[in-house]
């Protein structure tokens, strides 16, 4: 199963827009949001996606009750844990939020966001995933990630701004 991770979308409409094609091109089953999405308009553009997303409310998302609403609640708080393709997923926003070490023995990834830069570690058991900034704003660059959860293997992608 090929996931796509996206995180820090700011309210950036093209660059979501952009994930979205990619997203739809590389053909994956579900999204993970790692939250920061701002307002909620920013969440249209994923119902181009025709899959399931999940995601988290970050430290800059505005009104929670809309984003909630709009997402029909598949956006919570921090932490959420999923079970994909028989894997065990924790998602979180700042990942100081977590203690890291301890909850890397229970799961198989870990997905976070706030850090606006990309990285995928090993730590324990779990893969460990920040997609980095989709918006661009902070580091230039926009980017998103995709895992699959089979060879349990992530990649950064670059998308152009």
């Amino acid at each position: 199963m090929l996931i796509g991770i996206i995180s820090d979308t700011h309210d950036n409409l093209p660059q979501i827009r952009k994930a979205v094609d990619f997203f739809k091109k590389k053909k994956i089953q579900a999204l993970i949001h790692g939250g920061d999405y701002c307002a909620p308009f920013a969440l249209k553009p994923y119902e181009g996606l025709k899959i399931t997303c999940y995601g988290v409310f970050g430290n800059i998302d505005g009104d929670k009750e809309m984003l909630e609403l709009h997402s029909t609640g598949r956006i919570k708080e921090p932490p959420l844990k999923l079970s994909l393709h028989g894997r065990k997923i924790l998602v979180v926003h700042n990942i100081k939020s977590i203690n890291l070490r301890k909850e890397a023995k229970e799961y198989d990834l870990i997905i976070y966001g706030h850090t606006h830069k990309p990285e995928i570690q090993k730590e324990g058991r779990a893969l460990v995933v920040n997609p980095g900034e989709c918006c661009g704003y902070i580091n230039g660059e926009s980017t998103v990630a995709l895992c699959n959860l089979e060879k349990m293997e992530a990649s950064i992608h670059k998308l152009r701004l």
